[in-house]
């Protein structure tokens, strides 16, 4: 029996399932699968770009920042952007020190230096002195009329001595740029997170079901049918009306229900590779239930998984964007682009809110859209085998 199962299961495995890649490097089908993912023109830029701006905003205290990144502070280094330290490290009576007020720079410049973010101003800094009444416009529209008394006020002499806001405030006097590198960084680890959690739990219950059949197949079935019948938004408005609705809160939530969207395409996948020579031959040989749908069985699946999962993470940060809207999403006062949009909406003298909102979850999305195809071309086996 083991000499005819063998032959079987090695034969099956190079033609039902992926083969395993086999020493150092990629196997001969992953190796045709990444030159049709870069193939894809527009799917692999449109990857490369969106990869290069998350990892950038990973980065976002360094790049937008009411604190300095660096200070030399009479003779000591310190780093304000990664540690809290007390006002009176600097001479004054408060629990912080407040960098951007005039005393404290005129403090720091007269025994050291301080190195500043490209962008002065976090995502929730209230600035003061604005040009005009919040939202302000971006200041490379601001007229000179609009600039000199601010920079009268802080000894300069028209808008190239003012601080710059290069998308404007929000109707807090809160920096629109700022807001938006924040806003990218949560928007995408939520959608991630969102994403591969409830993957790994749709793939087990695809595979639950594909593989066992029958009652069990049919019961879950059902279940999943009645489940995904329960209207989310309503759920969520339920719920905020008891609770603030916060990060893991919404994680939580949604997770509930989004872990159904790969469940169809796992179970068809199981089902169809469950009666396969070679997955007869590992139940004659003795392999637990377990093993064959996690050895033989499973790499099927994940080639599936992998396609979807672009679409997805889109989907998880459209969720999170559209709460945001809504006023159901993120506490007030956090990083949104839902929130920005709906600013936008809710003040159309500043255009600029409601366009660089819009453009921002446009591009975000068209990105992730575009590399979705990629990857979708990358596990076509019409496109792998040519």
């Amino acid at each position: 029996m083991n000499e005819i199962a063998r032959p079987i299961a090695a034969e099956s495995t190079a033609v039902g399932s992926p083969p395993v890649t086999a020493g150092r490097g990629l196997s001969p089908l992953n190796r045709r699968r990444l030159a049709n993912f870069r193939r894809n023109r527009l799917g692999f830029w449109s990857f490369v770009i969106f990869a290069a701006l998350f990892v950038l905003s990973l980065f976002a205290e360094f790049i937008a920042n009411d604190r300095p990144i660096f200070v030399s502070y009479k003779g000591e280094w310190l780093f304000p952007v990664l540690v809290d330290y007390p006002d009176e490290k600097f001479g004054g009576f408060y629990a912080r020190p407040d960098y951007r007020s005039a005393e404290t720079r005129k403090e720091i410049a007269d025994h050291g230096f301080a190195v500043w973010p490209p962008i002065p101003y976090s995502y929730d800094t209230i600035i003061n002195g604005l040009p005009t009444p919040s939202p302000s416009p971006p200041t490379w529209l601001l007229t000179e009329e609009q600039c000199r008394p601010v920079a009268e006020r802080t000894g300069g002499k028209g808008c190239a001595d003012v601080e710059w806001n290069w998308l404007g405030t929000d109707n807090t006097a809160r920096d629109v740029l700022a807001r938006i590198i924040y806003g990218f960084r949560i928007s995408v680890l939520f959608g991630l997170i969102l994403a591969l959690v409830s993957s790994v739990i749709g793939v087990i219950a695809g595979a639950v079901q594909g593989y066992f059949g029958g009652w069990v197949d049919l019961a879950l079935q059902r279940f999943i049918e009645v489940w995904s019948a329960i209207p989310t938004l309503y759920l969520i408005i339920i719920i905020s009306a008891f609770i603030a609705p916060g990060f893991f809160v919404l994680l939580g939530i949604l997770l509930l229900f989004s872990w159904v969207a790969l469940v169809g395409v796992v179970r068809a996948e199981f089902l169809r590779a469950r009666n396969f020579e070679y997955v007869r031959a590992a139940r004659a040989l003795g392999l637990s239930n377990v093993r064959i749908m996690s050895r033989h069985l499973l790499p099927n699946a994940m080639v599936a998984t992998l396609t979807f999962l672009p679409f997805i993470l889109n989907g998880s940060i459209s969720t999170l964007t559209s709460l945001d809207f809504l006023g159901f999403g993120l506490p007030p006062g956090s990083a949104s682009l839902g929130e920005l949009l709906a600013q936008g909406k809710d003040n159309i003298q500043a255009p600029w809110l409601g366009l660089t909102g819009f453009l921002v979850v446009a591009v975000m999305l068209s990105l992730l859209i575009f590399a979705g195809e990629a990857v979708r071309d990358a596990f076509d086996p019409r496109k792998t085998f040519t």
